[in-house]
């Protein structure tokens, strides 16, 4: 850690920690100063809301310092530059570019990129490849996680109105039960194959792909690969495993795997949405990188949002934050959040390959309101654990049913997070609660494309602002890899293991 960083780290520790009563003495004034709408086009929204966090003046200014320290500024511009920021793999990371904030040549490479996938999706929902029903989309991490998570929020019906527009199935998992489950939901004379792989090698996406295939073939299907769209950075592999030429989607090296939703990897987000929904999807995400880019200080939502996660993490040693969507479009927001925050962030080391001398990314955990209520949230008000908690919701339903439902789902969603703050005392110790526990509310105007973009893109850069804090380099993802070339040694059979992976890999009958 450099000696400027450090000392402002220990500013920052030597900072007295007040309590969120103490806090809210002046609530008018602490709702000014920590709560925020973010405007999106035609009036739409969102709050974000950190108010119930303990961030105060002091540790503000005191973050804003350590991130001058960080050398923030300079580092958020060669984000958007272009220049090399994975330094590890001597890579850039042009998520941004993909959405048309970046250096010119990439926006203009991604605006190609985006009018070739656009051409096929429409080509596609008009019939040139006659009546397609259903896709099924094959990758895994990033390629899998992003695209599950936007058709789930996104394409669901409302009532009569709405659904998407091709019935999409990802399928992330090696377990053959996985893909059984979307052939029984799909047809094969109305499917497509999507093959999501950066590299077209990834062991676990290409057998899916050759799995469903061989199920095509078996269907009477006379050219199986005559339905296949590839979506990779490597677009001469796809086309030696047999895609035509005409239906590789490319991106570039420069999109990491779990930053890529917005490049070609999104082709199933366009087919069950239609293209138009996943341009605003795309520009809503823009309108959250042209504030980051040019924000300064606790202005900067993504950037406070870091302010909160590094007060949790380094000075008050909380090692999970939880996060509870409210609201059943987005129950997929958790887990597609713990791959974003735990594989870019979970390092040892710094960008230059030093040992990091505090904690990096907590474990990001969460579920859905209200079913977490009944669930995990015993712990998070009488248990011993400090945990920050991010509540995400809309104030606009996503279904026609009485409005009861949704008042009650938003009553339930405000009602954690106050009375994770205020807590009640109690003569019966099996009763009392301690309160002064933190929360933040992210609360969309509804759930669109637009909002949806916004709020994708808020946490990519909130962990870009993380990394920057910690020094290090949230780009590479090596911790991945150790395990999958173990299981590589497991497949040839000619390595030998310690005495308990190789009982277990005979008692599986696999040794």
């Amino acid at each position: 850690m450099a000696q400027s960083t450090k000392a402002e780290w220990d500013r920052l520790k030597s900072l007295p920690k007040p309590k969120l009563d103490a806090l809210f003495a002046d609530g008018a004034a602490r709702l000014e100063a920590l709560s925020t709408r973010f405007e999106l086009e035609e009036g739409e929204g969102i709050r974000f809301d950190w108010s119930k966090t303990h961030l105060d003046g002091a540790h503000l200014d005191g973050f804003e310092a350590l991130a001058e320290a960080a050398d923030f500024t300079a580092k958020r511009a060669a984000l958007f530059d272009g220049a090399i920021v994975n330094v590890t793999e001597g890579r850039a990371a042009e998520h941004t570019a993909q959405r048309g904030v970046g250096k010119p040549e990439s926006v203009e490479q991604a605006h190609g990129y985006h009018s070739r996938m656009a051409a096929i999706v429409e080509a596609i929902h008009r019939g040139a490849m006659g009546e397609v029903k259903h896709l099924i989309h094959v990758g895994i991490g990033g390629s899998a996680l992003g695209p599950a998570l936007a058709v789930d929020a996104l394409a669901r019906a409302n009532g009569e109105e709405g659904g998407a527009m091709v019935d999409v199935h990802v399928v992330s998992n090696i377990d053959g039960c996985a893909l059984e489950q979307a052939f029984a939901a799909c047809d094969p004379a109305t499917t497509m194959l999507a093959v999501a792989s950066k590299t077209f090698t990834t062991i676990e996406t290409m057998t899916n792909a050759e799995s469903v295939i061989a199920w095509m073939r078996e269907a009477g299907i006379a050219d199986p690969y005559g339905r296949v769209v590839a979506l990779t950075a490597s677009p001469d592999k796809a086309i030696e495993w047999g895609v035509d030429e005409t239906r590789v989607l490319p991106f570039s090296e420069s999109v990491g795997g779990r930053y890529s939703l917005w490049s070609s990897i999104g082709f199933p987000v366009a087919m069950a949405l239609g293209w138009p929904d996943f341009a605003e999807m795309l520009e809503g995400a823009a309108t959250m990188d042209r504030h980051f880019a040019d924000t300064e200080g606790r202005a900067n939502l993504p950037l406070r949002a870091a302010f909160a996660d590094q007060y949790y993490t380094r000075l008050r040693g909380c090692q999970t934050r939880a996060v509870f969507a409210y609201d059943e479009r987005l129950a997929l927001l958790p887990d597609y959040l713990q791959q974003l925050e735990m594989e870019s962030n979970g390092k040892s080391v710094t960008s230059e390959g030093a040992p990091v001398d505090g904690p990096t990314a907590p474990i990001t955990w969460g579920g859905v309101g209200t079913d977490a209520q009944h669930a995990v949230f015993q712990l998070l008000h009488q248990g011993t654990n400090l945990v920050p908690v991010d509540f995400i919701a809309s104030i606009a339903p996503g279904h026609d049913l009485a409005p009861v439902h949704h008042r009650i789902l938003l009553s339930n969603c405000f009602a954690q997070g106050a009375a994770l703050m205020a807590g009640k005392p109690s003569d019966d110790p099996a009763r009392a609660y301690p309160g002064d526990r933190p929360s933040a509310t992210i609360l969309l105007d509804a759930v669109t494309p637009a909002s949806f973009g916004a709020l994708i893109a808020f946490h990519e850069h909130r962990t870009f602002a993380n990394a920057v804090l910690m020094g290090i380099n949230p780009f590479d993802q090596f911790g991945v890899e150790l395990g999958k070339a173990i299981a590589k040694q497991i497949e040839a059979g000619d390595t030998a293991f310690d005495a308990s992976t190789e009982a277990l890999l005979a008692e599986a009958g696999i040794a």
